[in-house]
């Protein structure tokens, strides 16, 4: 049994846990590589695997960060690390008052509350007041407190350390292609369907306009070859990202065009994938050269989706 917990002091397990700590936003390689040895490890010696998250993501709070900074929301990265075998996913909130606790204490409330006998780690990872909790620091409060510390080496890509920070800018540029190999994983948002200008359904490409969450990062503006999910089912699509400038758009939007789909799914919840950059978003000349554009993305998307399924 899984479970998502939202807050540390909503939880006191009875079996012993490896624990690992880290705002694993996106849940890249790396990412996969520390959590999955966890779970071996855990699994393999009757523990349960937890993994200890931040919501607001430290950077956020720490440096008043605003706008789109997240690769998944907080459901989005539990649903990914039960995925990885995990038991338990704690979000723990990130406020002034966390910020403060010295180390030692959280360590105290990491084996009150998860029964704490092994802590799995990167080689630099730090927690607590000025980031005092280091790996040798953990060490020697295992010695005197009773549980493990181990460190696990993050995925290199080429020397470098797989980073969320990395990934962030690969999409802000439409690098879809680099994110997805250090994802391990296509890129994907999600949303409600809501109605919009409903421009798409005059022209007769009736597009499901997405409302994402405004701190998720969503990739450059253009067209992108997608898939969609609704609950269990799988389409193709031609997705737009941007401000729909033929129209003097400027609000950025993500809207689906969903192939072989006829059906009312306002206040569904879609999740887009996406699989290639086809284009540029662009203005063009005249309604008719637009219509002839989508009709060509719709056959790119279609061409490029069942060659690569």
């Amino acid at each position: 049994m899984t479970k998502h917990i939202y807050d540390l002091a909503h939880i006191h397990l009875k079996q012993p846990s490896l624990v690992t700590i880290g705002v694993f936003d996106g849940v890249h390689r790396g990412h996969q590589h520390l959590i999955r040895q966890l779970v071996e490890e855990a699994h393999r010696t009757d523990r349960l695997a937890v993994v200890l998250t931040f919501f607001p993501h430290p950077d956020v709070v720490l440096r008043g960060l605003t706008g789109r900074y997240y690769l998944t929301t907080a459901e989005q990265k539990a649903d990914l690390l039960f995925g990885l075998g995990v038991d338990y996913v704690v979000t723990q909130p990130f406020d002034d008052r966390l910020r403060q606790v010295r180390a030692a204490d959280f360590v105290d409330q990491l084996r009150e509350h998860l029964n704490l006998s092994a802590l799995s780690v990167g080689a630099d990872f730090a927690m607590g007041y000025k980031r005092e909790g280091n790996v040798a620091f953990l060490r020697e409060q295992g010695a005197a407190k009773g549980f493990d510390v181990q460190v696990i080496d993050l995925v290199a890509n080429g020397g470098d350390a797989i980073s969320s920070t990395a990934i962030r800018q690969a999409l802000q540029v439409g690098d879809i292609d680099l994110a997805r190999h250090w994802l391990g994983r296509s890129y994907a948002i999600g949303g409600e369907v809501v109605h919009g200008a409903k421009r798409g359904r005059q022209i007769g490409f009736p597009t499901a306009n997405l409302e994402v969450w405004d701190q998720q990062v969503i990739p450059a503006n253009g067209i992108y070859a997608s898939w969609v999910y609704l609950g269990n089912e799988r389409f193709m699509a031609a997705t737009n990202v941007g401000v729909r400038p033929h129209f003097d758009g400027d609000d950025i939007t993500v809207e689906p065009y969903i192939l072989d789909f006829d059906r009312d799914i306002y206040g569904e919840y879609l999740t887009v994938t996406f699989e290639k950059r086809l284009r540029d978003e662009a203005k063009f000349d005249s309604l008719e050269a637009l219509i002839a554009q989508i009709g060509a993305d719709v056959d790119a998307s279609r061409e490029y989706l069942l060659a690569n399924p």
